[in-house]
């Protein structure tokens, strides 16, 4: 060998050394980071894949770990009442440690570590998806489908995902299905508007995947009946559009001839307060800075959180409509029981304009049917 291979050799030799050194200063996720550098895309492990199957999951994991240098087993997984696999884990070899050997005393020899409390994993869930669609298009609400999955694998411990998880997979499912079907349509017509309407306004919110969650509109003639009618104002988001149950909003007002105007519409992903807090501020933009002195709203707590942030000026009042039908959902019991109780509730309610004389009303009301209730439960008792 000549003396150009040895000089060489010992070149690669301190590259070598320089490249370990380096390693050795980097945080563990810039470790992370280099191995993933140095392997392809689609073979990286990323939350929201989809797999056919538990054995193509393992594959694709173990197919990873074959790159980066270590080998996989599976892991924990968890079923349901009806012995079905609802999640499965595929961990490191080398994950937890060894238990203690009770015959420690007794062997000479023992067989060497091989576990040492490596935290590499990937965990998957099985057919919850699906489940999560069915609810969804039944049009069962999220927290509900969401603690019956839970009842079901004994907790939500056992779920494989938390609430937040749960919230994501269902925006981006509609935000895309959004893009795909509704999406070109509403901005057809939204610029077709516009052109027809140089006053005409609109504005989107996307999310941090640029899917469309959310969509205002007002036209000119909105505008105006907002500058002359829009001190009170009446947010309701009672309306739904489609299967998927995204709210449709309107701003409503009443005008000098008494009839309901509308002074601005929405499309909403959902009804959070962060949903609020845009559409409010976007409303404000619309009308020029203008603010109403007094909106109307249903008992929603997410609503009246982006009220108190974005209009703290603003008088916000409950909508006797809402009240009436929350009572009627609350008090169905009271409701079916005593015919009378629906006709004196809507007068109390309605037909009272006088602070005194809605009290006078209100208690007396409270007293013949709590009265009546107590007769009641006393002759059950007996």
């Amino acid at each position: 060998m000549d003396n150009d291979s040895y000089v060489s050799k010992d070149i690669n030799m301190s590259l070598e050394d320089e490249d370990k050194k380096d390693e050795g200063n980097l945080t563990g996720q810039e470790k992370i980071e280099a191995i993933h550098s140095k392997i392809l895309d689609e073979m990286i492990p990323k939350v929201g894949m989809e797999f056919k199957s538990e054995d193509e999951a393992y594959n694709f994991y173990n197919a990873y770990a074959y790159k980066v240098g270590f080998g996989i087993r599976r892991s924990k997984g968890h079923k349901d009442q009806s012995g079905k696999m609802k999640n499965r884990t595929f961990c490191c070899c080398c994950e937890g440690f060894r238990e203690k050997d009770k015959r420690n005393i007794n062997v000479k020899s023992h067989r060497a570590e091989t576990r040492f409390g490596c935290l590499a994993r990937m965990k998957i869930n099985l057919d919850q998806t699906a489940e999560i669609d069915i609810a969804d298009s039944s049009g069962i609400a999220p927290k509900a489908s969401l603690e019956l999955m839970a009842k079901r694998v004994g907790g939500y411990e056992n779920l494989g995902f938390i609430r937040d998880d749960y919230k994501n997979y269902l925006k981006t499912k509609r935000t895309i299905q959004m893009k795909v079907g509704e999406t070109g349509g509403v901005l057809e017509y939204l610029q077709s508007m516009q052109l027809e309407d140089p006053y005409f306004f609109y504005a989107i919110q996307v999310d941090q995947d640029d899917l469309i969650s959310n969509i205002f509109w007002a036209d000119a003639k909105m505008m105006i009946a907002y500058s002359h009618f829009g001190d009170v104002v009446s947010f309701d988001t009672t309306y739904r559009k489609n299967q998927s149950g995204r709210p449709f909003a309107m701003f409503l007002g009443v005008n000098h001839h008494k009839q309901t105007t509308i002074f601005g519409a929405a499309l909403l992903y959902d009804e959070s307060a962060e949903t609020f807090i845009w559409l409010f501020d976007t409303f404000v933009k619309a009308m020029s800075g203008k603010k109403p002195k007094t909106i109307l709203t249903d008992q929603d707590p997410a609503m009246a959180k982006a009220l108190t942030s974005q209009w703290p000026v603003t008088c916000h009042r409950l909508c006797i409509w809402h009240l009436y039908q929350n009572a009627a959902k609350h008090l169905s019991g009271v409701f079916a029981k005593f015919r009378e109780f629906a006709k004196d509730f809507s007068s109390c309610i309605y037909d009272y304009e006088e602070e005194q004389e809605f009290f006078l009303a209100w208690n007396a009301m409270l007293e013949k049917y709590v009265l009546k209730i107590m007769i009641g439960l006393y002759e059950c008792l007996i």
